[in-house]
């Protein structure tokens, strides 16, 4: 089998029945689906059920909900395919979706991850994410958000595939490892697509694999509320205390400090501070008891570190860009 596809659903029911047919419309047919259910409450679990006599649907019901992390593992487990892709609940896939994210995978060994052109829904000239960065600063950022989707037609390598709707080899996944369930939602994929770069594998976005995304239908996040600020304020922290090593984190105390101090003002003045503080105090917490999950420094990845550093740097210039002209001047 070439792929099994993953789908996280909690309270979905004004669309996982569209997004699991988008996937059934595929023009590539060898996959299998799984929907993970979150203890979901309302009538997606239905919708879900109804699917279980297909011979390449599998259903698992969480009794509550565990996290899209570890969501998303229990399906990684269950597979038995060459490639996992994850795709949101809130998301629906143009017909040759799947085939264009194999395609690509299949002609580079040397790439783990495949990400999706994911596209606003309900204004379909607009991309909402064209592949994630990390900056300096330690900021995690989506490429492309809010900007003209006809900007990104070209293959290219990424720094981070968004989770909503990407492609991962499997094989790669069990040597680097799945999905960290510290990180509960949100840069879970960062964290994933960073150990891929560690490592010495690449990411690609893919932009002929289109599929149109709602964005935030879950957890009612758009932008920012107390839960998704919670999250933010831990796992911006774990993300460069785990992938980078001693002298990078020494090397960039002073940018990463100062970007946790800019987000602390910004998340107060914004109303979720406490939230934000309630999180970073957790990330602390995973680092004194040992249970931050960090990989050990291996010299032959030196290379790929030292890439990693001069690319963060590197994403300060697009980051600035967007913050002081894209969005302050409207610019698509």
């Amino acid at each position: 089998m070439k792929a099994t596809i993953i789908i996280p659903n909690i309270n979905g029911k004004g669309w996982l029945k569209d997004s699991i047919e988008s996937v059934y419309a595929q023009t590539e047919q060898d996959f299998e689906l799984i929907v993970v259910d979150n203890g979901s409450t309302d009538e997606s679990l239905e919708q879900a059920r109804s699917y279980c006599s297909r011979e390449n649907f599998q259903l698992i019901e969480n009794g509550s909900n565990t996290g899209f992390s570890h969501a998303v593992n229990q399906g990684i487990a269950r597979a038995k395919s060459e490639f996992v892709v994850l795709f949101n609940n809130d998301a629906f896939a143009e017909p040759q979706w799947l085939a264009e994210l194999i395609r690509v995978a299949e002609s580079d060994e040397k790439i783990f991850a495949v990400q999706s052109l994911m596209i606003r829904h309900f204004d379909r000239e607009l991309a909402d994410d064209a592949g994630d960065y990390v900056t300096w600063m330690g900021f995690a950022c989506k490429t492309g958000d809010g900007r003209r989707a006809s900007r990104y037609t070209k293959q290219k390598r990424i720094f981070s595939a968004c989770g909503g709707a990407a492609l991962y080899r499997k094989s790669i996944l069990d040597e680097i490892g799945v999905f960290d369930e510290n990180f509960f939602a949100y840069f879970e994929d960062v964290d994933l697509s960073w150990r891929a770069n560690n490592a010495g594998y690449k990411n690609v976005l893919c932009p002929t694999a289109k599929c149109y995304h709602i964005c935030g239908a879950s957890t009612g996040a758009v932008r920012y509320n107390a839960f998704k600020s919670q999250q933010s304020g831990r796992n911006s922290i774990l993300l460069p205390l785990k992938n980078e090593p001693l002298l990078m984190l020494i090397l960039n105390i002073l940018p990463l400090a100062l970007g946790y101090l800019l987000k602390r003002c910004k998340f107060h003045k914004q109303g979720f501070g406490e939230a934000w503080d309630k999180g970073m105090h957790e990330a602390f917490a995973l680092l004194k008891n040992g249970q931050l999950g960090k990989r050990p420094f291996r010299l032959r990845d030196l290379p790929n570190y030292v890439l990693m550093e001069l690319w963060m740097i590197w994403n300060m210039v697009p980051y600035l860009w967007y913050r002081l002209v894209v969005v302050r001047f409207d610019l698509k």
